[in-house]
């Protein structure tokens, strides 16, 4: 339970990364036109880390007991 545990952990992190790292070149290449698609990574963002901060809490509660 641990090891899956762990692997969504790090697996929700790389994809929260992947997501701040996809909306930031967004604004980076100041796509006007995008600004929809800047929300809508963003958005996913906090989703993301809300799930991967949830794990995170779950696997610590798991590796106590």
């Amino acid at each position: 339970m641990t090891t899956i545990l762990m692997v969504l952990v790090v697996v929700s992190m790389l994809a929260t990364l992947g997501v701040m790292f996809a909306g930031m070149l967004g604004l980076v290449r100041n796509e006007t036109a995008g600004g929809a698609r800047s929300n809508a990574l963003m958005r996913w963002r906090v989703i993301l880390q809300f799930v991967t901060i949830g794990l995170f809490l779950l696997l610590l509660l798991v590796m106590r007991g």
